[in-house]
C-alpha cells in the first residue's frame, strides 16, 4: 500500500464521491496560518485521499483571501504527492462551451499575490523551474480518465488567473480573447506555484461555466450562470476523478517530485533555523 495520498482541490460537491469511505476531517495547524478548512481524510479506489475545500465549507472565502501556503504545506504535511484541482473558469474562445472541461498546460498570472504565492523568503532563496507550470503526468492521465468518460474535453491551453473578486469589464475579456488565451479564473495559479515548490504534482481540470463576457451574443457570467453549470459539470468530474485515481502510481518519481534538487540557492549552513522549522515539510529530504 502506498503511503503517498492523493490530494483533491474543489467545491464541496467533490466530497460526495460514492465509494469515498472512511471520511475524518482533520484540523491541520500551519506556520503560514490556516487553510481554508479543516482537511477531508478517506479512501476511494483502494487510495488514500485529502480533499479540501478551496473556499471553506459554505464558500466564505475570496479568491484572493485564499492561503494558498497554508492548503499546500497542509496537503504535504499529510503526505500528498499528487492533487487534482476542480475550478470554474470562464470561456475565452468560442471552441470552449459552457459544461466542457479543459486541462491547461499554461498559466498567465494577471495578480498582485505573487509574495503570496511562494514558500521561499525569511532568509532561503528558491527559484523553481515553471516553464512547464502543470504536471504533464498528471494532466495526461486526467485526458485518459476523461476522454474514456466520452466527455467534452479540451487538451490543454492558457489560464488567465485574474484576481477578482469582480469578474471582468468587457474590454479586459476581448483583449484575452484576442490574445489567443482560453479560460479565465481566479483560483488556481498561486495553488500551482506552492504545489511545484512543495514538490507535488499539479494538474487543473477546469470546468467552463461561461464565457466570461467577451462573447456579445452571450450573457455575461453571473454567479447564478456559474453555480448552474458548476452542478451540471459535478457529476463528471467525479467520475474523471474516480477513473484518474487509479492510474496514478504509487510512489511519487515525476520530475514535479523533485522540483527543488536544483532550485535552492541560500547555502545550508545559512538558513535561518525558524525558517528551515516552518519548511520543515517542504524541505525534509534536503535537510
Amino acid at each position: 500500500m502506498s503511503q503517498h495520498r492523493i490530494g483533491i482541490v474543489g467545491g464541496s460537491g467533490l466530497y460526495h464521491i460514492e465509494g469515498f469511505t472512511n471520511q475524518n476531517w482533520v484540523k491541520v495547524k500551519t506556520p503560514f496560518g490556516s487553510p481554508s478548512d479543516e482537511f477531508l481524510t478517506g479512501r476511494l479506489g483502494g487510495r488514500d485521499l485529502v480533499f479540501l475545500p478551496r473556499h471553506g465549507r459554505g464558500h466564505r472565502i475570496l479568491p484572493s483571501e485564499l492561503n494558498h501556503r497554508a492548503n499546500l504545506w497542509g496537503m504535504k504535511k499529510l503526505g500528498v504527492a499528487w492533487i487534482i484541482s476542480a475550478s470554474a473558469v470562464g470561456s475565452l474562445q468560442t471552441k470552449y462551451k459552457p459544461c466542457d472541461i479543459v486541462l491547461p498546460d499554461q498559466f498567465l498570472d494577471r495578480t498582485k499575490q505573487s509574495a503570496a504565492h511562494t514558500f521561499f523568503g525569511q532568509g532561503i532563496v528558491g527559484h523553481i523551474s515553471f516553464a512547464e507550470p502543470v504536471s504533464e503526468e498528471l494532466r495526461g492521465i486526467l485526458l485518459k480518465a476523461a476522454c474514456a468518460l466520452k466527455a467534452r474535453v479540451h487538451d490543454g491551453g492558457t489560464y488567465v488567473n485574474m484576481e477578482g473578486p469582480a469578474f471582468s469589464t468587457r474590454i479586459e475579456s476581448l483583449t484575452n480573447h484576442k490574445l489567443g488565451y482560453d479560460v479565465i479564473g481566479m483560483t488556481n495559479l498561486g495553488e500551482a506555484k506552492c504545489a511545484r515548490e512543495a514538490e507535488i504534482a499539479y494538474a487543473t481540470m477546469a470546468m467552463v461555466t461561461d464565457y466570461d463576457c467577451w462573447k456579445k451574443d452571450e450573457a455575461h457570467v453571473t454567479v447564478d450562470m456559474v453555480l448552474a453549470n458548476l452542478k451540471k459539470n459535478a457529476a463528471m468530474a467525479k467520475a474523471i476523478i474516480v477513473n484518474a485515481i487509479s492510474e496514478i502510481p504509487l510512489e511519487p518519481s515525476w520530475p514535479c517530485h523533485d522540483a527543488l534538487r536544483n532550485a535552492l540557492m541560500t547555502e545550508k549552513k545559512l538558513w535561518p533555523a525558524k525558517t528551515k522549522q516552518s519548511l520543515k515539510p517542504i524541505l525534509e529530504k534536503y535537510l
